[in-house]
């Protein structure tokens, strides 16, 4: 049973950042932030966009959305901006069923994630990640709001931070996304900005893929 209802979405930027030493949500791809990147990317795929942040939010100017932090900053991480993003759907969409969440710092996701992700889903309280040849990639997901409670109380009882950890106790699916051939190779297009280094790269193949 693909998902065909409206599918709200959230970019999360609550990391902590340490191996870049600053937010890397504020870092800039060809003179463009990456919070704003995952927005415009994420935006024409889902019905609304919102941003789980610990902290303010610089937007592109006109381009202001809700912004909500962890419901419990001393268990963040990953899994806590997955809870506030589920506790923001339930309040604010209470018609959707799932939520898609994508990270900050992988500025080339697929167009189509959300559409793929959603033709995994089976039914009510199946989680749907995204998987490619580097490996999964569990923040790129579409969540149910069903499962709120239930990963609120995971929390709440010491359940590992680790999100492939909460993936494997409800058997989501994982959804397989090719390599996209460029004229330098096959690109993941989950390729993750974590050091100086990589953001160097990025700048590198963002030339290749945009040109």
């Amino acid at each position: 049973m693909a998902l065909t209802e409206a599918i709200p979405g959230v970019v999360l930027a609550g990391g902590l950042s340490s191996r870049m030493g600053q937010d890397k949500a504020r870092l800039r791809l060809g003179g463009t932030a990456l919070v704003d990147r995952a927005i415009r990317r994420l935006r024409p795929q889902v019905s609304s966009v919102a941003v789980n942040a610990n902290g303010p939010v610089l937007f592109a100017e006109g381009e202001e959305l809700p912004v909500f932090a962890d419901l419990d900053p001393s268990r963040s991480g990953p899994l806590g901006g997955v809870l506030a993003a589920l506790d923001h759907a339930r309040r604010c969409h209470p018609e959707a069923s799932h939520v898609a969440t994508v990270p900050t710092d992988s500025p080339f996701f697929p167009t189509d994630l959300v559409a793929r992700l959603s033709r995994a889903v089976d039914t009510p309280e199946r989680i749907a990640a995204a998987r490619s040849a580097s490996g999964p990639h569990p923040v790129f997901a579409l969540w149910p709001v069903a499962l709120m409670d239930d990963l609120a109380q995971w929390l709440a009882g010491g359940g590992a931070l680790r999100v492939r950890s909460y993936l494997e106790r409800h058997q989501a699916r994982d959804v397989l996304f090719p390599p996209v051939e460029t004229a330098r190779g096959a690109f993941d297009p989950f390729f993750n900005i974590n050091t100086p280094d990589d953001l160097d790269a990025a700048e590198n193949w963002l030339w290749v893929l945009e040109r």
